[in-house]
């Protein structure tokens, strides 16, 4: 979710309990487009993180500092000398605009009092940090906006600042039931769509919910609603809006297949298919989602090697399957053969000089059957060329038969390294499978004097019964768990025949209740190749029933009794231990 007037109404409202009255200690710009203020307060001291990036522009307090250069840009000296110790004396948000203007009081050369305006813009690509003096004429921006940039507003010292009204959207705070009903209904567009694009500060996710909470259809058109309808659907955008008058936000990150997918600062009721995390406050929310998003998009982006290296692999194993499936078909004729050729042994005395062709009874099949024939080759140089043709098919099958075995198990294998860079989480967790990756001969080893160790552990997790369930990441922790770490009481599940993670649920030699059976299971489903399917099939058994096969590759087992359950891959009720 972008940051909506919602959520910025909600940044606000934290801002004004933390900051007012504090006065600005430190002020300093890490990167070109970014602003670190440092705020004495009375409850000791805050840093303020705002950040005008067009692809990541974000407001939130934070406890981490962060280096700054050397030599000090230009708006951030101007900063310094203007409001250096100045005192916060109001945060305001206009409308629901994604704006926060912080109002500071200092003292300038002459000691006279005098108040600034620092505007923070949280607008997408459009995002900027303005300071502007109390008549609003622009002393500086983060950013500059010439003419040439924007027809709409320039941003630029001595201009007057303003808020472009680009869109004409209403202020849903104050806009009356007329007034919507109008704005909405001469919006050709989805219901969801009218809303968000008629109301300022309303994001599509805001919308959506709304739509939810009045039990309409988002995709239905605005001019079909009947009167009542829009009626209805007019309160519910009302009491929706409550929440942010009344700043009752409840703040929380909601999480699908176990990665952020959406963050709020007001209830998402219409997510049915994510679980939700509360935190205190939106700064902790906008801080741990985005940490975890960048982590999830670094390692995605340092995997990309390996996954092209592993995808390309895939698709040549595949294609040499189709065409070793096809071969091998192909040598079912063999047996054909075969009886031609006794058959021409047999009733061979019967053709004709070079005849075509020879009627014989199949004595396997008591049928008549006919036999092609080479006209320039006596009966039994045609038994004997059926025959070679016999056994050359039998051998080609024979090594198809095996070749075939090899090259779906490689497929297999590749399909669980494929799993294993999915589930990577740290930077260890791909060194461990390119090392895989090199000792299977797949990545080219390169060689220096220091040794290379991995940090990598198993992921780790709590039962709703308090047992200790461990999730291996890769074929070497699988290998780890199930051979070195396990018991042969503990409990081992895995995703029936498909790539997944071995999953040990430590027993510590008691019998276990059903909820940890279903709760391992749904670990097993959720790290598997079937992750997105709603129901997976896994199989359990006690961890000394699983054996190693000799000569194969690493994580590969064998079990003959087991027993089986169908789990989700919902694992939100399980509490994942951290990394130690």
């Amino acid at each position: 979710m972008a940051l909506d007037g919602i959520t910025i109404a909600n940044i606000v409202t934290e801002l004004r309990s933390s900051l007012l009255g504090g006065r600005i200690a430190k002020i300093a710009q890490p990167e070109a487009d970014e602003l670190l203020l440092t705020i004495k307060t009375s409850g000791g001291q805050k840093r303020l993180y705002a950040s005008a990036s067009a692809s990541l522009p974000l407001v939130y307090l934070t406890g981490e500092n962060k280096p700054s250069p050397f030599t000090a840009p230009n708006f951030c000296m101007l900063l310094r000398k203007h409001i250096a110790n100045g005192q916060i004396i109001s945060i305001i948000q206009p409308s629901l605009e994604r704006i926060i203007v912080l109002e500071i009081e200092h003292l300038d050369e002459l000691g006279d009092l005098c108040r600034k305006k620092l505007i923070l813009e949280i607008m997408g690509k459009h995002s900027n940090i303005i300071f502007c003096d109390a008549n609003n004429r622009i002393l500086d921006s983060i950013k500059h906006v010439p003419a040439q940039m924007s027809s709409v507003r320039e941003v630029l010292p001595g201009r007057t600042y303003f808020i472009p009204d680009t869109m004409h959207k209403a202020d849903p705070l104050t806009v009356s039931e007329d007034d919507f009903a109008a704005l909405l209904t001469e919006k050709p567009t989805a219901l969801s769509k009218a809303l968000y694009t008629s109301m300022t500060g309303i994001s599509p996710v805001a919308a959506q919910e709304i739509c939810y909470l009045a039990g309409l259809d988002s995709d239905l058109p605005p001019s079909e609603l009947s009167k009542d309808l829009m009626t209805h659907l007019y309160r519910q955008f009302t009491l929706f809006l409550d929440q942010v008058r009344q700043e009752d936000f409840h703040p929380a990150i909601y999480n699908r297949n176990n990665e952020p997918y959406e963050f709020s600062s007001v209830p998402l009721t219409h997510l049915t298919g994510c679980s939700h995390q509360d935190y205190r406050t939106i700064s902790e929310v906008l801080s741990s989602y985005y940490a975890v998003k960048n982590r999830i998009t670094r390692i995605r982006q340092k995997s990309a090697d390996l996954r092209h290296i592993v995808q390309t692999a895939l698709e040549r194993n595949r294609k040499k399957y189709d065409l070793q499936a096809r071969q091998l078909q192909d040598t079912q004729k063999c047996e054909t053969y075969k009886v031609y050729g006794e058959l021409l042994q047999t009733y061979g005395y019967q053709a004709d000089p070079e005849s075509k062709e020879l009627e014989a009874l199949n004595y396997y099949t008591n049928e008549m059957i006919r036999i092609p024939l080479d006209p320039t080759k006596t009966p039994l140089e045609n038994s004997k060329r059926y025959f070679e043709k016999y056994n050359k098919l039998k051998r080609t099958y024979e090594a198809l038969s095996r070749l075939i075995v090899e090259t779906k198990d490689e497929i297999i294998y590749l399909e669980s390294i494929s799993n294993a860079l999915d589930i990577a989480r740290t930077e260890d967790d791909l060194a461990e499978v390119k090392e895989e990756l090199t000792q299977s001969g797949y990545v080219r080893r390169k060689f220096t004097k220091k040794k290379e160790t991995f940090k990598s552990l198993p992921l780790h997790y709590r039962s709703s019964d308090g047992y200790d369930i461990y999730v291996g990441k890769n074929n070497f922790q699988n290998e780890e768990l199930t051979f070195s770490f396990a018991s042969g009481n503990d409990w081992w599940f895995h995703a029936k025949k498909v790539p997944g993670s071995h999953v040990i649920v430590k027993s510590n030699g008691e019998e276990l209740p059903d909820r940890v059976f279903e709760e391992a299971g749904k670990l097993a489903a959720f790290y598997s190749k079937n992750n997105g399917s709603p129901k997976v099939e896994v199989d359990y058994v006690e961890k000394k029933h699983v054996k190693k096969v000799k000569g194969q590759k690493p994580g590969f087992v064998i079990y003959h009794t087991n027993y089986s359950l169908i789990a989700d891959t919902d694992i939100s009720m399980l509490q994942e231990i951290s990394e130690s």
